[in-house]
C-alpha cells in the first residue's frame, strides 16, 4: 500500500510535456506566471538548465495540474483538477525533500499543499493573504522620469539595495558572498533589462533610493517583484511614480498585463498600487520554509 493508495499519481514531466504544461498555464496567466516563466525558460533550453523539476497530474492522460519544484514550489491547478492533484504533488514533494525556500502561488492550491506537508516540514512563516493585483492600461499617476533600467555598472549599488529589501521582507540576508547565487540573480536581471532603479543623484556613486524588478515574465504577463524605497526616502512620494514608470517601461503589445502580489497587512503598499491603477484579480499565498 502506497501513501496514495488507489488514488491517481503525479509524475515528473519531460521536455515533450512542456507545451501541454504551458497551455495549462495560459488558462490562468496571472496565477500561473511564476511556474509559466520556468516552463518557458525550459522550452528555450532544457528542463535540466531551468533549475528544477516539473510535475504533472495525472500520471497519464491530459494534464489537469502542474507544479514547478525548484528554488520555489509553485502549484498550478486547472478548473478541471480533481481532488487527488494536491495529494499527488505532496507525495512527490516529500520524496524530493524540503529543499525549496518557499511554496508560493494561487492561495487555494498553496494552502492545500501546505496542509499536507506541514506535519513533515517546518515553516518560518505562512503568509496566507496576498492580494494579486494587475494593471493592463496606462497608469493613473505620472511616471517618475528618473526611473530607468539598471546598467551592468550599477551592480555594485543595486545589489546592496536588493539585499536590504530581501532582508527587510524575509528576515535574513540572501547573500553568502559577492559571487553567490543571489548576486548572480541580480546581475542576470540587470543584464536582461528587468531591473529598474532611481538613484539619489545622476552620478555614478549615488545610492539607489527606489528599485523594482520584473521577477517573472511569461505569456502576456510580467510580474513585478522587489519594489522597494530606501527607508530614509519613504514618505516622499517616490513609490507610486516609480512603479508607474516601471509599468510604462514593461507593458507592450506582447506583454500588456503587469502583475504583482503584496501582503494584505501592508496597507501602505496596497494604497500605492491602487493609486497607480492596479486592481485585485485573485489572491496568492506564500509559505516561507
Amino acid at each position: 500500500m502506497t501513501i496514495l493508495g488507489t488514488r491517481r499519481r503525479a509524475r515528473v514531466l519531460r521536455h515533450e510535456d512542456l507545451a501541454a504544461a504551458r497551455e495549462l498555464c495560459r488558462r490562468q496567466p496571472v496565477a500561473s506566471v511564476l511556474a509559466a516563466a520556468r516552463i518557458e525558460a525550459a522550452m528555450r533550453t532544457s528542463l535540466a538548465s531551468a533549475g528544477g523539476q516539473l510535475w504533472g497530474f495525472p500520471a497519464a492522460g491530459p494534464l489537469e495540474a502542474i507544479c514547478w519544484a525548484g528554488a520555489n514550489i509553485v502549484p498550478v491547478l486547472s478548473a478541471d483538477a480533481g481532488p487527488d492533484a494536491v495529494p499527488a504533488f505532496a507525495e512527490l514533494a516529500r520524496r524530493r525533500g524540503a529543499t525549496s525556500s518557499s511554496l508560493v502561488g494561487e492561495r487555494e492550491a498553496v494552502l492545500a499543499l501546505w496542509s499536507l506537508l506541514s506535519s513533515d516540514w517546518t515553516a518560518r512563516e505562512v503568509r496566507d493573504d496576498q492580494p494579486s493585483l494587475v494593471i493592463d492600461r496606462a497608469p493613473d499617476v505620472a511616471a517618475d522620469p528618473r526611473v530607468r533600467r539598471s546598467r551592468p555598472q550599477d551592480l555594485g549599488r543595486v545589489l546592496p539595495a536588493c539585499v536590504a529589501m530581501f532582508t527587510e521582507e524575509v528576515g535574513y540576508s540572501p547573500v553568502a558572498g559577492a559571487g553567490g547565487a543571489y548576486a548572480q540573480r541580480v546581475a542576470a536581471l540587470i543584464s536582461d533589462g528587468r531591473s529598474f532603479v532611481r538613484t539619489e543623484q545622476d552620478d555614478a556613486r549615488s545610492a539607489v533610493v527606489f528599485k523594482a524588478e520584473v521577477g517573472a515574465q511569461a505569456g502576456t504577463v510580467a510580474q513585478l517583484q522587489g519594489v522597494w524605497v530606501e527607508p530614509t526616502h519613504r514618505g516622499q512620494g517616490l513609490a507610486a511614480p516609480g512603479v508607474a514608470a516601471v509599468v510604462e517601461a514593461v507593458r507592450s503589445p506582447l506583454t500588456p498585463v503587469v502583475s504583482l502580489y503584496v501582503n494584505s497587512y501592508n496597507a501602505a503598499a496596497l494604497a500605492t498600487y491602487r493609486r497607480v491603477g492596479f486592481t485585485q484579480v485573485g489572491t496568492y499565498a506564500t509559505v516561507l520554509l
